[in-house]
């Protein structure tokens, strides 16, 4: 079905005590609105329109996009009002969808059974709540039908009693809304020009107004303090943890988990606590994460094992390789098969080839590594020449001692074996030993200072 989409999003948000647009905190690692603007992208909507107000500027800048059109509503004077800003952009000839910026969790299946429930006319979602407070009220009517919204300010006792509530999310004809939105009065409590009362004026026009009531009322939790924004925080990396354990991921503590972007995993992955996931994270059949790591951008290969704090950042890791702990792998890291990257190792965009190992203290930079290299401790590549990046090459089966320094350019041939202690500045012939050690002195009348006393 074809309609738009409004997503509100010009509230100030006062309870978070920020200067950063209420909808611009960031849930999972992006801002709330973006979760509401990819749920609304899911409905495949011929247009979608975000209302904004507040930091205004900062919102449009943050999601600007070539799908999106942006309304301005100044000064904010209600959620009929900010409607109001959008009916310019709107197609008159399909409904229109109501979303808000700061309620994240709102899911394309419930959107999709108001639409059908809204059958040309108009249809909200409601909820049933223990505890209705701070919500407006669902007066339905002797058949089951929508009369009115009341808001909690100037509902009498009898409607707050009430437990059924208004969440906000709305389908309205888009024909019909000019002449409803301008009925609305703002002759209330708060001042302003609710959406709501627009239920009142259909019913005027004699159009059935129905409520659908949601399933999890968790999908309708608005974001107004840091608190709350905690709070749907971790309702949604529960809701992810579960959906990995449904695919045939193993989680050490599912409340320990966090997944700001998208994480894929084969079957049999294993994952740790305390693990932060950023991007897109792809974890093949077997993979082991250990605990405190944290992945960005990154793909890990089948049965690959990372050890405690590793940390990878745009990098792509092979097959059965064991990364960590302590590891560092940046951006353009590509390993293959079976490599091995230990403690307090650093690999920033370099390719390492099949069965090679650098173990212990290195950075390898801007390198291409052969296959079945062994990078001894306290190797160093030394790429940049303090204006620009130079490239190392070693070939395979080169050794290289510990304590070696590579000075880019450089090129080490085939089997080449680099004794420790070693700085290299020209290339390396193949199966050689190659060594730049000056010659070792004893000093026999040397003695070694001692520490003079106090006194």
């Amino acid at each position: 079905m074809t309609l738009n989409v409004v997503i509100l999003a010009a509230g100030q948000g006062k309870r978070m005590y920020s200067d950063r647009p209420k909808v611009l905190h960031a849930l999972a690692g992006r801002p709330l609105v973006g979760h509401v603007i990819d749920t609304a992208r899911a409905l495949q909507p011929r247009r979608i329109v975000v209302v904004y107000g507040h930091g205004g500027e900062q919102v449009r800048e943050a999601m600007q996009a070539p799908d999106l059109v942006f309304a301005r509503q100044e000064p904010q004077l209600g959620t009929g009002h900010a409607l109001l800003q959008a009916l310019p952009h709107l197609d008159p000839s399909v409904p229109t969808v109501v979303l808000y910026g700061d309620v994240p969790l709102i899911t394309v299946q419930t959107l999709q059974g108001l639409i059908r429930a809204a059958d040309s006319g108009l249809a909200l979602l409601s909820a049933e709540l223990d505890d209705p407070r701070g919500y407006g009220r669902v007066i339905r009517d002797r058949n089951g039908y929508v009369g009115s919204i009341v808001e909690e300010r100037d509902a009498d006792d009898a409607q707050r009693a009430i437990r059924e509530v208004n969440t906000g999310f709305m389908v309205l004809p888009t024909a019909k809304l000019t002449s409803w939105l301008g009925q609305l009065s703002n002759r209330n409590a708060q001042g302003e020009y609710y959406l709501t009362d627009v239920v009142a004026v259909a019913r005027r026009a004699g159009v059935p107004v129905a409520a659908m009531r949601v399933q999890d009322v968790h999908e309708t939790l608005g974001i107004n303090s840091k608190g709350q924004l905690a709070q749907v925080e971790r309702i949604y990396q529960t809701r992810y943890a579960d959906r990995l354990m449904e695919q045939g991921a193993s989680l050490r503590d599912p409340a320990r988990i966090d997944v700001r972007g998208t994480l894929t995993c084969g079957r049999d992955v294993q994952i740790d606590v305390n693990c932060v996931f950023e991007g897109e994270v792809t974890l093949e059949q077997g993979a082991d994460i250990g605990p405190h790591c944290v992945l960005k951008n990154a793909h890990v290969g089948a049965y690959t094992r990372l050890e405690a704090y590793t940390h990878i950042d745009g990098a792509h890791i092979g097959a059965r390789c064991r990364i960590g702990p302590y590891a560092r792998l940046r951006p353009g890291t590509e390993l293959a098969e079976d490599v091995h990257i230990g403690n307090f190792v650093e690999v920033k965009a370099s390719t390492i080839a099949a069965g090679s190992k650098a173990n212990h203290l290195a950075y390898v930079g801007d390198s291409t590594v052969g296959r079945n290299v062994n990078v001894g401790a306290g190797t160093i590549t030394c790429n940049y020449d303090g204006a620009n990046k130079h490239r190392t090459i070693i070939e395979d089966d080169v050794f290289i001692g510990s304590d070696t320094q590579l000075v880019a350019p450089v090129t080490v041939r085939r089997g080449a074996t680099i004794g420790a202690g070693s700085t290299i500045t020209r290339e390396v012939p193949p199966e050689q030993l190659t060594l730049t050690r000056v010659k070792q002195v004893s000093v026999a009348t040397w003695k070694r200072p001692v520490k003079k006393s106090a006194s």
